[in-house]
């Protein structure tokens, strides 16, 4: 009798929405399709696709179209990375339209990841470099045009992701998000003040936590928006995560960011983390709604 990985119960009907999947400068670990067939072989229900580099609903709309028969829904969106075309309201329209017809563009738009104040600084920039980085000023004003993207995000019912920012960055822009009618909001909480995360939840906002800052791919520098390397100090651990989960509480959301090519693929990755995350005291029925309910709900993906 083939023997099961322990764990392997919990990848039924998940949905990890956070998979790097997509061609980039470095190794991946799948591609497309593989991630896709190997999601549906373990039972999963979806993979949301991202890239750094450009809109990655092309890549979900094309494996839909050859893999949809195995039951595993690929989506995926744009990060506004200056490769992408930048934090402009033309590559939010562009990203949402790109597929194969109506429902197939994207699901999510993103402001940037490393081309953010917050991360360029992490990384240990230059200051030619953080001159050119989003941020959202001390006073809280979220610059323009990021107030018409919310904006087409509320009219066309998708996400609208924080990116890479700051926790009182992405609270700011929570409460931006919310005076624009965005109703779909993604924060990336891994490095959040528990203050912070349910200031967040509170604004109606989904807090994301990912494997990949609990690996040891953490340790070596990665290829994220240029030919440079760059490694972010400071990893963290399972036990630094579970105080942001219950912090997050009923609108917590768990996801690989698997996918380089130092980690399992996305699969087993998720298999470990969930055991992870079970192993500091949650239940299953807590992990399914944070892996299944709550990102088909942020993503609006049918039961």
């Amino acid at each position: 009798m083939p023997w099961t990985p322990p764990g392997s119960h919990l990848l039924q009907g998940a949905i990890d929405c956070h998979v790097h999947c997509a061609p980039h400068l470095n190794g991946r670990s799948v591609n497309v399709f593989e991630a896709v067939r190997q999601a549906a072989a373990a039972g999963m229900r979806g993979i949301g696709i991202m890239c750094n580099f450009q809109n990655s609903s092309g890549f979900a709309a094309l494996a839909n179209d050859e893999l949809g028969h195995l039951g595993c829904h690929a989506f995926g969106g744009v990060i506004m990375q200056p490769t992408a075309g930048g934090v402009t309201l033309e590559v939010a329209k562009a990203a949402i339209g790109y597929g194969y017809g109506p429902g197939t563009g994207a699901r999510f738009v993103s402001l940037p990841t490393h081309h953010t104040r917050y991360i360029a600084e992490r990384e240990g920039r230059s200051p030619a470099f953080l001159e050119t980085t989003f941020q959202v000023p001390p006073n809280g004003r979220v610059p323009d045009p990021v107030p018409a993207i919310m904006e087409l995000c509320a009219e066309k019912d998708v996400v609208f992701d924080c990116g890479h920012v700051s926790g009182r960055e992405a609270v700011a822009l929570a409460e931006e998000a919310k005076r624009r009618g965005v109703h779909r909001l993604r924060t990336h909480g891994s490095r959040y003040a528990e203050d912070e995360i349910r200031a967040i939840v509170a604004l109606g906002g989904y807090v994301e936590l990912s494997f990949f800052i609990l690996t040891h791919a953490t340790q070596v520098g990665l290829t994220h928006v240029d030919e440079e390397k760059h490694r972010i100090a400071g990893g963290a651990t399972i036990h630094d995560f579970a105080p942001r989960i219950r912090a997050a509480g009923e609108r917590c959301i768990l996801s690989t960011d698997a996918g380089v090519f130092l980690l399992p693929p996305p699969v087993e990755a998720f298999r470990e983390y969930l055991l992870l995350v079970e192993s500091v005291g949650f239940s299953e029925a807590e992990i399914r709604r944070m892996t299944a309910t709550n990102p088909a709900a942020l993503f609006g993906l049918s039961a």
